[in-house]
């Protein structure tokens, strides 16, 4: 990390896995230390963001190509890039996303089969180069993620997104490609149990972020 910059922290995680709700209960913990933080949200963050993510999660899309999603999920995350997430870091505040490329990785380049090659080279031009100081990836059985997902949505009345009703295979691909990448890198990517309560979910990924945290 940069001397001066803030630190970028993002979540990662299959659908039920808990990652919204460990997000939120850091970014919690984080402004009760004091700390200044910017909560972000793919796709979305932006306004205009936010009007992409209708169109990606919206289940009478399902004529999307995998090209055409991976193209919408990078210039929603372009926009939220330059117009939130840097302006935030430069300003030295931490920043915490509700997934970044990874997700683009595992979703559009594992699931999808589009490669990685390609998710990166729309990277290099989306986000130039900027990539998290730290991601946490809440790890849970497909399975199990799928039922929590398909739960909630009926305990809450909200409609299953495009991407819930996707077969289990597909986020079976996307879960081993979030393996792959804690593979290759280690020291970014931290896969984290998130089979146990949500307050011991809660106190490993609090271990493992408050680490990382500039010395006040």
């Amino acid at each position: 990390m940069t001397k001066g910059r803030g630190v970028f922290i993002t979540f990662e995680g299959n659908e039920g896995s808990g990652k919204s709700t460990q997000m939120r209960l850091l970014v919690e913990r984080l402004r009760a230390e004091g700390h200044d933080v910017l909560e972000s949200q793919e796709p979305g963050g932006s306004p205009i963001g936010l009007k992409v993510r209708g169109i990606l999660l919206d289940p009478a899309n399902s004529e999307l190509s995998p090209t055409a999603e991976l193209l919408l999920m990078f210039a929603a995350r372009a926009q939220n890039v330059d117009q939130w997430i840097l302006p935030a870091l430069s300003a030295g505040r931490i920043v915490v996303s509700d997934r970044f490329t990874d997700s683009s990785l595992a979703y559009q380049g594992a699931g999808r089969g589009l490669g990685s090659e390609i998710v990166l080279e729309t990277d290099r031009i989306a986000c130039r180069g900027l990539v998290p100081d730290l991601t946490i990836c809440v790890d849970i059985d497909v399975e199990e993620g799928l039922h929590r997902a398909h739960s909630r949505n009926r305990d809450t009345g909200a409609t299953d997104t495009r991407l819930d009703e996707e077969a289990v295979e597909f986020y079976k691909k996307a879960r081993a490609a979030y393996h792959r990448i804690a593979e290759e890198e280690p020291e970014r990517f931290k896969l984290v149990d998130g089979s146990p309560s949500i307050d011991a979910v809660a106190d490993a990924i609090w271990a493992i972020v408050s680490a990382r945290l500039p010395r006040t």
